[in-house]
């Protein structure tokens, strides 16, 4: 395996490891980046299900026009996640930010969601 993606295994699993022991039975905000697209999914590791998701590539901020490769859209993407999860009837959740650090697209995302509502 490529050294780098190594290092980003291990990190993922670092971080995983640390939030189900911290999780508190809590759901999982769990979010995946690509060059051109943003995804973003509330997931209960408990049963093993999705919850809520959404992404740039949803009908609603694909008709904007946009890229999904920018801060504003990541900033969509979490006010869609929280909009999501509050109908799901979830409030609090613990952020996954997989092996990405928190900064640029994945900042705005969390913050976003903040904003909307969710709790983490």
């Amino acid at each position: 395996m490529n050294r780098a993606k190594d290092i980003m295994q291990r990190r993922k699993q670092r971080l995983r490891f640390q939030l189900r022991k911290k999780s508190g039975g809590r759901p999982r905000l769990s979010v995946f980046r690509s060059e051109q697209n943003i995804y973003a999914q509330i997931i209960d590791d408990a049963v093993g299900r999705t919850l809520a998701a959404a992404s740039t590539l949803d009908p609603d901020l694909r008709a904007s026009g946009k890229t999904g490769a920018d801060r504003e859209a990541a900033t969509a993407v979490g006010h869609l996640i929280a909009q999501r999860a509050r109908e799901a009837g979830v409030t609090e959740v613990v952020f996954d930010r997989g092996a990405y650090l928190y900064h640029g697209r994945v900042r705005a995302l969390a913050e976003a969601a903040r904003e909307s509502g969710l709790s983490f």
